[in-house]
């Protein structure tokens, strides 16, 4: 039988939503995590976003696309997702009878929250002759009132395989269906959402940085303003991004994206320079507050009490499953 007080600490935080409980300050957090993870067959899931010590313990760093793809394939019992609640909710829908943990609930998203369902519903209901394309940065409630997911790695490809006279509804951001369009031709009816990091850039700002280093080179993620993007020598996914500061021989780079893909950049090119490109704020760098509320402390207790999970209606995962599967089928025949 559960120990009371256990059981009483699960409820807690369970009811909280989020772990702010202490812990033994003299506790080694890395090998506690370890362990708990053999013991309960557990995999961590980190996104390029978490903060370096939960990037570091991690079993899979990646972007969208790549956590999606790892969830749908793990064979471990209990799936910890270090990310935002929407990734956590996509690990659900893949994998119904598996045990899925988010360290904070309150880890949201502000491009997510630009959708809600009950005016897409409106919006998709006045456009009946359009096939709905969203990016995978949504709730499942979106999921499910979509044809396609898909993420930065893989939505031009998927536009693309679209028959050229279908109508596309793209949702919900605004600059990658922007960006989209420009790079496919196709005319597609933009839902007006954004990412509240990503639209943050200081155009000014950057243009001095690039100025101060001339021989940086500017990488940007799609999900940035266009005025931004003209800027860019390279444009792509996180984890495109991650790849080109690998492969160029430029050995100073400007990163327009959260500022957490710079650990992986600084670990895979230690020689090389990264820069984060500025905001339009006092602030010095780029942060997203839903992924840097999960911390390498929630993270153990989450494992400790495997708790706060991820629960969801069984019809709506069914409905909001298929354009992920879509999305997963598209990508295996492009090789993506």
């Amino acid at each position: 039988m559960e120990d009371i007080h256990v059981a009483n600490a699960k409820k807690n935080i369970a009811k909280a939503g989020f772990l702010d409980i202490e812990i033994d300050p003299t506790l080694d957090l890395f090998s506690e995590i370890e362990r708990l993870k053999k013991e309960k067959n557990a995999i961590l899931l980190a996104h390029y976003y978490q903060e370096p010590d939960i990037q570091d313990v991690a079993d899979y760093i990646g972007d969208s696309l790549g956590l999606a793809q790892k969830a749908e394939k793990t064979n471990a019992d209990i799936i910890v997702f270090a990310g935002v609640h929407f990734m956590a909710e996509t690990a659900k829908i893949l994998n119904p009878n598996k045990k899925v943990l988010l360290p904070d609930l309150n880890a949201g998203c502000s491009l997510a929250d630009s959708a809600p369902a009950d005016l897409f519903k409106k919006f998709k209901d006045q456009h009946p002759d359009h096939i709905v394309i969203s990016y995978i940065n949504c709730s499942a409630e979106i999921k499910a009132l979509s044809d396609i997911i898909v993420t930065s790695s893989n939505a031009e490809k998927i536009v693309e395989s679209v028959p050229p006279n279908q109508k596309i509804i793209f949702a919900p951001d605004k600059n990658l269906g922007a960006y989209l369009v420009k790079k496919t031709g196709r005319d597609m009816v933009l839902w007006n959402g954004a990412c509240m990091v990503h639209e943050i850039f200081s155009l000014e700002k950057i243009t001095k940085l690039k100025i101060r280093h001339p021989n940086a080179k500017f990488i940007a993620h799609p999900e940035c303003e266009e005025a931004v993007l003209r800027l860019a020598d390279y444009i792509g996914s996180t984890t495109g991004l991650l790849k080109y500061t690998q492969q160029n021989d430029a050995t100073e780079f400007i990163v327009a994206t959260e500022t957490g893909i710079l650990h992986q950049m600084q670990k895979a090119s230690p020689n090389k320079t990264f820069i984060p490109a500025p905001p339009n704020n006092s602030c010095a760098c780029n942060d997203c507050p839903h992924m840097k509320l999960n911390t390498l402390e929630k993270l153990y207790l989450c494992m400790e009490y495997e708790t706060p999970e991820i629960i969801m209606d069984e019809e709506l995962r069914k409905a909001s499953k298929k354009p992920i599967d879509r999305m997963l089928e598209i990508s295996a025949k492009y090789g993506l």
